[in-house]
């Protein structure tokens, strides 16, 4: 057996997060000598963090969440492709060479995550879509409905400058993407295909609560990354006005299968968690009370 390393998962808050008994689930099953545990870090102290995993040389890897998904890039020795495009990184690989230096390597699976999230429940072709939020996570919506082939993508923003970033991702990965105000979403959301929420915990609620009151109906799919409290205020909202919803533990779930085969093969156990990945899901279903399907492992993205 290898060596045993550790891999955490960072945020602020993080107290919440689902990611540790997922990632456990998954190498206890997996038989890889890995431990997994939340680290509460806030943006100012990411830094040290980094440069202690690169002193400690005994990491796999680390995910991230939010607020430090921009913050993640500047700390790492390369990008990804995607990451680099999105200037957001939720995934960092350690690796450690034979003179004990340590290597960091920053991805995005949350692209990953949301693709599969969306076509689990249905996602039709070619969708109209709008997303909720400009920051890190937005990017990475923006860069999932470019793969559903989304004809429309319009990102609701409190203020329009702060987006801008998120305006030039979506312009790099030539998406149909525009800037709205959020006061004027919930008047709106009802006429997209898929809405993808990407705000933090109750910070929709507001606008849940407008929609709610609203006389509009839709067909659409929200898809809300906020997963605690569960269900949240604006996927009991949409569900009301009979849309379908997804659980951000459902993005989180995918997301997560990306990076445990990742990890592993940084790690040194080869394709292990590639060669099983459906046991994966399943334990890691299990894990946090997701009903097991078997469209899970067949409608994967690569």
């Amino acid at each position: 057996m290898l060596t045993s390393r550790q891999g955490a998962v960072l945020g602020h808050p993080i107290g919440h997060s689902q990611s540790p008994a997922l990632h456990n689930a998954a190498y206890k099953a997996l038989g890889v000598n890995f431990s997994y545990r939340a680290i509460d870090v806030e943006a100012p102290d990411l830094a040290a963090l980094m440069a202690q995993v690169r002193s400690d040389g005994d990491w796999y890897g680390l995910s991230v969440t939010m607020p430090l998904k921009n913050a993640a890039v500047d700390l790492v020795d390369e990008l990804t492709p995607v990451a680099r495009t999105l200037g957001a990184v939720n995934t960092i690989i350690a690796t450690t060479d034979d003179a004990g230096a340590t290597f960091l390597r920053g991805d995005n699976t949350d692209v990953a995550g949301i693709v599969n999230a969306l076509r689990h429940a249905g996602v039709g072709e070619r969708p109209r879509a709008a997303i909720l939020g400009g920051g890190g996570t937005a990017v990475s919506a923006i860069a999932a409905l470019v793969d559903l082939d989304a004809t429309e993508i319009v990102v609701f923003v409190r203020d329009p400058a702060k987006a801008a970033g998120t305006l030039e991702v979506a312009v790099a990965l030539d998406a149909p993407a525009s800037l709205a105000s959020f006061d004027g979403a919930a008047t709106n959301l009802g006429g997209f295909d898929v809405v993808i929420s990407t705000l933090p915990p109750r910070a929709a609620d507001g606008l849940a609560a407008e929609f709610a009151a609203s006389a509009e109906e839709t067909d659409g799919i929200l898809l809300d990354v906020a997963y605690d409290p569960w269900p949240s205020a604006l996927a009991q909202a949409w569900e009301s006005r009979g849309g379908t919803v997804v659980a951000g533990i459902e993005m989180l779930l995918y997301q997560g299968v990306e990076q445990v085969k990742l990890f592993a093969e940084a790690g040194g156990y080869g394709t292990i968690a590639t060669d099983k990945q459906g046991d994966v899901i399943n334990v890691m279903c299990d894990a946090i009370g997701v009903h097991r399907r078997k469209p899970y492992e067949q409608n994967m993205a690569g």
